[in-house]
């Protein structure tokens, strides 16, 4: 089991991460948080495996959802909406990042999305 401050030690110090970053991340804390901050057609159309939901616009309502112990990576379909959500969380004092470029850089290294013929909606 690994100390608080090696835990720390491997997680990133930069807003946003890529998402190889992602996966490796959450190969070493499967308890990670994800959290997609699209809205629900979006989200159907194709999403992380294992990610939350929660809509940008329900985002501060739902904050107490969220634990705060556990770093948080927020995405969206390119990075912009999550970004202002990983700001606020860091503010707020959450250990929050945002995946850079979003679902649309993730499916264009070829990562999988649920459903297996899932895709990137239009917002």
């Amino acid at each position: 089991m690994s100390t608080p401050s090696e835990s720390a030690a491997e997680e990133p110090s930069e807003l946003e991460i890529d998402p190889a970053e992602l996966v490796a991340w959450r190969m070493r804390r499967p308890e990670l948080q994800i959290v997609d901050v699209r809205e629900r057609y979006e989200r159907e159309a194709g999403h992380i495996q294992d990610s939350g939901h929660i809509e940008l616009t329900e985002l501060s309502g739902r904050a107490g959802e969220l634990d705060r112990a556990v770093p948080i990576v927020f995405y969206c379909r390119v990075g912009s909406r999550s970004g202002m959500a990983a700001q606020a969380f860091r503010a707020s004092g959450f250990r929050a990042h945002s995946l850079r470029g979003g679902l649309l850089r993730w499916t264009q290294e070829q990562r999988p999305l649920i459903p297996a013929d899932g895709h990137v909606a239009d917002h």
